[in-house]
């Protein structure tokens, strides 16, 4: 579903905050970005769209991670309770990187590069900014 606005990273931003997680789409070459590009890097066409993905991948690549942000600090992930934040292949093509949840970040030896994932949209304060994440199915 193509959507009339300009293909740019403010309105990917605004998209997530609607819970909709958008790539941008080349009319050219039919070539798929996430996230999106105003040009395509295969054929260098400039007549980008949007079209929406599903938001089900799987997981192509992934670490645990106890450092982090002051935001994930501030959610309690710690080296006591890390998070696991990886790459995830959407079943339209395009690869983003996310954090993941629903897997065990302290046991990273059991998480497996293929298991299935399906965005989210984590509802954010007010001025914290919007961003999709993926849970295991």
């Amino acid at each position: 579903m193509a959507e009339e606005r300009e293909v740019n990273s403010a309105s990917f931003y605004q998209f997530l905050t609607e819970k909709k997680l958008m790539a941008s789409r080349c009319k050219k070459c039919q070539a798929l970005y996430l996230p999106p590009h105003p040009i395509c890097t295969k054929c260098h066409g400039s007549d980008m769209e949007w079209v929406e993905m599903k938001g089900n991948g799987k997981l192509a690549a992934f670490t645990a991670i106890a450092v982090g942000t002051t935001c994930t600090i501030e959610e309690g992930h710690d080296r006591n309770n890390p998070y696991v934040a990886g790459i995830v292949e959407l079943d339209e093509g395009p690869k983003i990187s996310g954090r993941i949840s629903g897997l065990d970040a302290r046991k990273p030896e059991t998480i497996k590069v293929g298991t299935p994932l399906t965005a989210e949209f984590p509802e954010q304060e007010e001025g914290k900014g919007c961003y999709v994440a993926f849970k295991a199915q």
